[in-house]
Parts: C-alpha cells; sequence; structure tokens
C-alpha cells in the first residue's frame, strides 16, 4: 500500500465521521421534537458505515481470483432507531392524546454524547494518521537533500 493510499483512506474516514457527527447534532437538536413532516415524533438516526473495496489487480480477476483490498469507508445508508418512543404523561401538551400521554423521540442525550465523543476520537485519530504520513512524505523528501 502506498503512503498516498493510506491517506485516501484517512480522508474517507474522516468525510465518515463529519457526517456521523452531523447526524448526532440532528439527534440532540430533535430532542424534544414531538412532530415531524410526517406527523410522528422524531426517531433517532444511525449512520452505517461500509467498507469501500477496490479490485487489486485485473489480472487476478480474469484469473478467477478475485482478491480485493480495502480501500478506505463510506456511509451506506442513514437508518432510523427502531426502538420504541417514549411516553410521558403530560396532558397540557399541544400533542398528548386523548387520555393524556405525549410521544416523546426515542433519542437518549447520554447514548448521543458517547457516541459523539466517539466520533470525534475516530476523526482525531485519522487526522493523526494524515499528519504522520505527511510527516514521512517530507522525511523521505530530506534525505535527497543531504
Amino acid at each position: 500500500m502506498s503512503i498516498f493510499k493510506s491517506m485516501e483512506i484517512s480522508a474517507s474516514a474522516l468525510t465518515a465521521q463529519r457526517l456521523r457527527l452531523d447526524v448526532i447534532s440532528s439527534n440532540i437538536a430533535n430532542v424534544d421534537t414531538t412532530r415531524t413532516e410526517t406527523g410522528e415524533p422524531y426517531r433517532r438516526k444511525m449512520v452505517v458505515f461500509q467498507e469501500i473495496k477496490e479490485m487489486s489487480d485485473f489480472r487476478e480477476l480474469l484469473s478467477n481470483k478475485i482478491n480485493y483490498d480495502g480501500a478506505g469507508v463510506r456511509v451506506a445508508a442513514i437508518v432510523e432507531d427502531q426502538r420504541p418512543l417514549k411516553v410521558v404523561y403530560d396532558p397540557s401538551h399541544p400533542d398528548a392524546d386523548e387520555n393524556g400521554y405525549v410521544r416523546l423521540p426515542n433519542v437518549n442525550i447520554v447514548e448521543e454524547m458517547i457516541d459523539m465523543i466517539s466520533a470525534t476520537r475516530s476523526y482525531e485519530a485519522n487526522v493523526t494518521a494524515i499528519n504522520s504520513a505527511k510527516s514521512m512524505i517530507n522525511k523521505a523528501l530530506e534525505i535527497g537533500k543531504a
């Protein structure tokens, strides 16, 4: 694997983690949203990652020995969490049903904060990997100067 390939892999991870942070932010922002465009409470969204694969050698493909090398990560989908919604008794709420119960989003702030910390750490790790690759490239260029 070339050093530039490792930078491409880390860059794909940065993009994926940035989108994950955007989705987490949306979940936190909608923690109290009891009515969306569909009339239902907001449902927590989750990001599904998928490995990007590429053919390593066309010759192997022709000889029916297909070998894939990983080439990064991408967002495969953003799915809604199907866990049950929270139900609280609040007859004064405008979205309360005839019995006084309100259905609230299935967003758990603690879970979102943990996911945010995880996404941030992953992002930082990939920035460090890119910076290390850049440092190695610079050191290699300095060898030719001496």
